[in-house]
């Protein structure tokens, strides 16, 4: 996944405007207890980042 991909779905659940709010202000502990935005500065892939928002947000499995 690229993150490109990554801001696409987040943008299609949470909204154009809040998704990038949601990404640098929501701390997860699947991410080190970092936010999407921190995660993906340290170099965690995009995929690993997204699957931590796909389970923050509790989103159905067929959108993993």
């Amino acid at each position: 996944m690229r993150e490109t991909e990554l801001w696409r779905r987040l943008e299609h659940h949470l909204g154009s405007a809040y998704a990038r709010v949601w990404a640098e202000q929501h701390v997860m502990a699947d991410l080190a207890g970092r936010t999407a935005v921190e995660a993906l500065a340290a170099g965690v892939p995009p995929k690993t980042v997204w699957r931590a928002c796909w389970a923050a947000l509790e989103l159905p499995a067929s959108e993993r």
